[in-house]
C-alpha cells in the first residue's frame, strides 16, 4: 500500500472541519457553533469547537467565561506562532472540548500580516497544521469564526473541508454571505478541498415563507444556481436567547429545565421568584435538532460521493 503523503494526511485529519462564518456579525454564527456541538456531544460524538472570536462569545454560550478554562485565546496564538499542535480544554460539556478564543487573539493579526508580506496566501494554512494533529480525536469539529476580520476567517477557511454559512433574511446578513463568497473563491486556491455544506436561516420567522424564498434565491446569486441550502431554519425567540447568554446554557439544556420547572400557578403559590425558562426553549431546541441531522446528513452524503469518486456535497461560486 502506498504512504500517504505529508499532505494527504493532513487532509485527512481536516475532513470534518466545518467553519461557520458570515462577514456580518448577529447572524448566529456562535449560537449554531455552540447548539451543534453541545447536541452532537450530547449523542456520544466527540466535538471540538475553536473560538477564533476576540469576542469569545462561546465562553457565555457555554459557561465558561472567566473560570480556569478561559484563557482568553492565549493558548492558539501560542500554537500559531509557535507551530505546535493546539491544546483544547477538555470537557466544557462530556464529549466536547474548546479551544478558546478572547481577546489575546488582537495579537493574531499583525503576526499573520507579517506572515503574508513573506510567504503570500500560503501563511493562511498555519490554523490547519497546527490543528490536524488533534483534529482526529474529534468526530466533528466546528469553527466559530468572527465577523469582520478577514484574516482570521481565512484562516478558518484555509484548515476547513466545510462551510456552513448562517445568514439572516436582511440586506446585512445577505451582503455579509456574498463577501464570503468572494473569499470563498479565494480560498480555494490555496484549499481547494474547501466546500460549500450548505446555507442556513437564522433568527427568522417560521411563517415568513416570502422571505425566506427572496434570501434562498439571493443565495443561488452568490454561491451558484444550485447551492446547498438547509431546509431548516433558526426562529426568532429572543426569551430563549436570552436565557442561554444569562445562563451559560444551551437550547436543549434549557429545555430540560423548562420540562422541570413548576407550573406558572404553582411557582406563585410557593413563592418561587427565580427566573422562568421561556417555553420557546422547547421550539428553539428542535430547531437545532433538526439542523443537526441536516448536518449530518450532508456530511455522509458527501464522504460517500467522495469515496465513490463522484461529485457531491461542495459548491464553488459561480
Amino acid at each position: 500500500m502506498a504512504r500517504r503523503s505529508k499532505d494527504e494526511v493532513r487532509d485527512f485529519a481536516l475532513g470534518r472541519v466545518i467553519a461557520i462564518v458570515n462577514d456580518k456579525g448577529g447572524v448566529g454564527k456562535t449560537s449554531i457553533a455552540a447548539n451543534l456541538g453541545g447536541q452532537f456531544a450530547g449523542a456520544g460524538y466527540r466535538c471540538l469547537l475553536i473560538d477564533l472570536n476576540r469576542q469569545a462569545n462561546l465562553a457565555d454560550d457555554l459557561g465558561y467565561r472567566g473560570t480556569d478554562v478561559d484563557d482568553q485565546g492565549a493558548g492558539l496564538l501560542g500554537s500559531v506562532l509557535a507551530g505546535t499542535p493546539l491544546v483544547p480544554a477538555p470537557n466544557v460539556r462530556p464529549q466536547l472540548d474548546v479551544v478558546c478564543g478572547g481577546a489575546r487573539l488582537e495579537d493574531l493579526t499583525p503576526v499573520m500580516v507579517s506572515r503574508l508580506q513573506h510567504h503570500g496566501r500560503k501563511a493562511f494554512r498555519v490554523l490547519g497544521d497546527v490543528l490536524a494533529p488533534v483534529a482526529t480525536d474529534y468526530e466533528v469539529v466546528f469553527v466559530d469564526c468572527p465577523p469582520e476580520s478577514t484574516i482570521l476567517s481565512d484562516l478558518a477557511l484555509a484548515a476547513s473541508r466545510w462551510v456552513l454559512m448562517p445568514t439572516k433574511s436582511d440586506l446585512g446578513g445577505l451582503v455579509g454571505m456574498g463577501l464570503v463568497a468572494e473569499r470563498f473563491t479565494l480560498a480555494r486556491e490555496i484549499n481547494p478541498r474547501l466546500g460549500l455544506l450548505g446555507v442556513v436561516l437564522f433568527d427568522t420567522g417560521s411563517r415568513s415563507r416570502a422571505i425566506h424564498s427572496e434570501a434562498r434565491a439571493a443565495i443561488d446569486r452568490a454561491f451558484g444556481g444550485d447551492s446547498p441550502r438547509f431546509a431548516t431554519t433558526i426562529r426568532h425567540a429572543e426569551r430563549t436567547a436570552q436565557d442561554a447568554r444569562r445562563l451559560g446554557k444551551l437550547a436543549h439544556e434549557l429545555e430540560i429545565e423548562l420540562a422541570a420547572q413548576p407550573a406558572w400557578w404553582e411557582a406563585l403559590r410557593l413563592d418561587i421568584r427565580t427566573p422562568r425558562v421561556s417555553p420557546s426553549a422547547a421550539s428553539v431546541a428542535g430547531d437545532y435538532r433538526a439542523l443537526g441531522v441536516e448536518v449530518l446528513s450532508a456530511l455522509q452524503a458527501a464522504e460517500e460521493a467522495e469515496r465513490a469518486g463522484t461529485p457531491g456535497g461542495a459548491s464553488a461560486p459561480a
